[in-house]
């Protein structure tokens, strides 16, 4: 579990809290125990975005340009590790932290999170955050909340994609971790190589896709763990997996 832990400042994906996520994202990321990743936050906000005091003009626009170069490759980072990475939402998630949230594999909420691209609203339009909202939403659904800057509801959320579940906040814990074990139950090398074949794929044509996975599908049986899976389920048995 990797917690964004600065509630005072309303765990804004500031320049260290950027390089801080990156460095916890990759820690042990090669271990074969490490199966599953959740984020979580402490406070209220989940997370408000980027820290707009380096966004000033009293930084350059070589700082700027690192602070959004560094979010755009924590974000690819999420979804280029071995392992699924589930948010696990309590509170208001906004601009580049409703990014954070659409960007990772699966995301389950609190009945009273929040989500919302307001940076309309202060001049600055959430571009970056719209690569991955755009690609989580419904087109026009994502354009209004980067038009007027209103928030979803944790339902409005989930009834267009952007989590996965939505749960009342004692339930919060329960919830995610139900989900973290059933994907400890299987095999990290065919879920790696699932997930990486999944994110391959979204963005290609029909016929490129399926004929990218029905390699990969040939490919998934000759990992050990693509036979053992087999043979246990012929044989009537719990498979025992290598990883």
């Amino acid at each position: 579990t990797i917690v964004l832990n600065n509630p005072r400042r309303r765990n804004a994906l500031s320049l260290p809290m950027l390089q801080s996520l990156r460095r916890d994202l990759l820690h042990d990321v090669k271990s074969r125990e490490l199966r599953v990743i959740v984020i979580a936050a402490e406070g209220p906000v989940f997370c408000s975005g980027h820290d707009l005091k380096e966004l000033s003009s009293e930084d350059d626009v070589k700082h700027h340009s690192q602070v959004f170069e560094l979010c755009a490759e924590v974000m690819t980072l999420i979804q280029k590790i071995p392992v699924p990475v589930i948010a696990k939402v309590n509170g208001l998630a906004t601009a580049a932290g409703c990014q954070l949230v659409a960007s990772c594999d699966i995301a389950v909420a609190s009945e009273k999170s929040q989500f919302a691209t307001p940076g309309v609203n202060i001049g600055l339009f959430c571009s970056t955050p719209a690569v991955a909202l755009g690609r989580s939403l419904p087109r026009k659904v994502a354009l209004e909340m980067l038009f007027t800057g209103e928030p979803l509801s944790a339902q409005e959320a989930l009834m267009h994609g952007l989590v996965s579940k939505v749960v009342p906040e004692d339930k919060l814990e329960e919830e995610t971790m139900k989900i973290s074990q059933k994907i400890c139950e299987s095999s990290k090398s065919v879920l790696a190589l699932g997930k990486a074949t999944f994110y391959r794929q979204i963005t290609q044509d029909l016929d490129t896709a399926y004929k990218m996975t029905t390699k990969v599908m040939v490919d998934n049986l000759t990992l050990r763990d693509g036979q053992e899976g087999i043979e246990a389920f012929i044989q009537k048995r719990k498979p025992v997996w290598s990883h």
